[in-house]
């Protein structure tokens, strides 16, 4: 365990969780490395192992930290509204995941890695970040849509969470894909997070 005050262990925690998400943004999650993350914080790599044993164990705390962020948007969507439309709820959902896009980038790129190779306590600290993003999106859809019965909002709960694994590629394409499918014929239509977003909640809410 590290040694040294609590507030000492979650900045240090904070430091590296922060030096693996600066990496993320240009590198992939194959190409980073423990080594890499160390060059970016202010200690020497070997103290990393004090807080995380693997590198699929900082990243696993870097996307509890995406989550979390966006329970904060999905409260906020709960307390600031007093009634909100089928096209408001859509539309308020949709643009919080389109300021979450390193949480999609993450679900549909590595979540299989980062939960296999990090140990079980922090992959319940993750599980319940994750969790509360359901609830929270339960929490919604029975204050404002009061018609919808607990089995229907089941249905759109575990229809939309799987559906988010999908929406990062669907908005990310490189130029090699692109000229693929040009070249296979594929008639593919760019669409914005929040686009897609949209168009997937207004349909499960039955507009």
């Amino acid at each position: 365990m590290p040694k040294g005050s609590p507030e000492r262990t979650a900045a240090r925690k904070e430091e590296i969780i922060s030096a693996c998400e600066k990496l993320y943004q240009y590198m992939s999650f194959k190409d980073i490395t423990l080594k890499e993350i160390g060059k970016e914080t202010s200690f020497s790599r070997p103290t990393i192992y004090n807080y995380f044993q693997t590198k699929e164990e900082i990243f696993l705390a870097l996307y509890e930290r995406e989550y979390d962020r966006w329970n904060k948007e999905l409260e906020q969507i709960l307390n600031d509204n007093e009634h909100l439309s089928h096209a408001e709820i859509a539309d308020r959902i949709a643009r919080s995941l389109e300021n979450r896009e390193q949480l999609l980038k993450l679900l549909a790129m590595n979540n299989y890695d980062m939960e296999e190779n990090s140990r079980e306590e922090m992959l319940r600290t993750f599980k319940g970040a994750y969790g509360k993003s359901m609830e929270n999106v339960r929490q919604i859809l029975e204050k404002f849509c009061p018609e919808m019965k607990e089995e229907d909002i089941g249905n759109f709960i575990y229809a939309f969470f799987p559906f988010m694994f999908g929406i990062y590629p669907y908005t990310s394409v490189s130029q090699k894909q692109s000229r693929a499918m040009r070249e296979a014929g594929v008639n593919f239509v760019p669409h914005s997070i929040y686009e897609i977003s949209y168009s997937s909640l207004i349909r499960l809410l039955g507009e």
